[in-house]
């Protein structure tokens, strides 16, 4: 029989604040990696300007800067980087988590629904957000490891664009459950999310940006700008 899923976005979603930004924060609070911090940003500057002017989409520059994050973990064990995660989801974000979006998870699953988390950061990160909001899946961009130790690189695409629905619905065959995506739900606030939020029936637009926002206006889909506020 198959089950109704409610797919969240995390980074704008769940949080007000890029996910992405606690892995670089994590390693200049415990200064490490000082090079590559620089390299970083110097490398990606030039991209974020081709597309705030519109040269590049969002999407394309979105791609690398997800998958270069996985620089910082090269050489690391999958248990060293734990530390990396643990300290992004337990203290980085914390003043950063929605509160009607964490209700959100709450309700999905109070009815009975998978949850799943879906984003273009790092799987292990992902996962760790999952367990620590009581989703039941986390969905996200797969760093490579060869002999035990993270490469730097990539073990499959970037979670973005396309891919977010991709790779959502191979992760959730691979787990062997069946979902009526006509019934499902996603929320999601960037148009790098559009093919997730096309996947289902009932997609909400969720904080969305300037450019999500437009294309839902136009299809008639649900809109969140701000929480309600229960006094009023």
């Amino acid at each position: 029989m198959a089950h109704k899923a409610a797919f969240f976005d995390v980074d704008g979603t769940l949080t007000t604040e890029r996910v992405w930004k606690g892995i670089l924060e994590y390693f200049k609070q415990h200064n490490q990696r000082r090079f590559l911090q620089r390299w970083f940003w110097y490398y990606h500057a030039p991209h974020y300007l081709l597309h705030k002017a519109g040269l590049i989409s969002q999407g394309r520059f979105r791609t690398a800067w997800a998958a270069h994050l996985a620089w910082f973990l090269r050489g690391s064990t999958a248990e060293q980087a734990q530390a990396i995660w643990d300290w992004v989801t337990n203290e980085y974000l914390t003043p950063f988590w929605r509160a009607d979006a964490l209700q959100l998870v709450k309700d999905h699953k109070a009815a009975g629904d998978l949850v799943v988390l879906v984003s273009a950061g790092l799987t292990p990160l992902q996962a760790d957000i999952a367990h620590h909001v009581g989703a039941d899946l986390a969905v996200g961009t797969d760093p490579a490891l060869r002999n035990g130790r993270y490469t730097g690189g990539l073990a499959g695409p970037v979670c973005i664009d396309e891919q977010k629905a991709l790779l959502s619905k191979a992760a959730l065959a691979a787990g062997g459950h069946q979902i009526d995506y006509a019934a499902s739900t996603a929320y999601a606030d960037s148009r790098t999310d559009l093919n997730l939020l096309e996947m289902v029936g009932k997609p909400v637009a969720f904080y969305p940006d300037e450019h999500l926002k437009p294309i839902a206006q136009q299809r008639g889909w649900a809109i969140v700008e701000q929480a309600s506020d229960p006094s009023s």
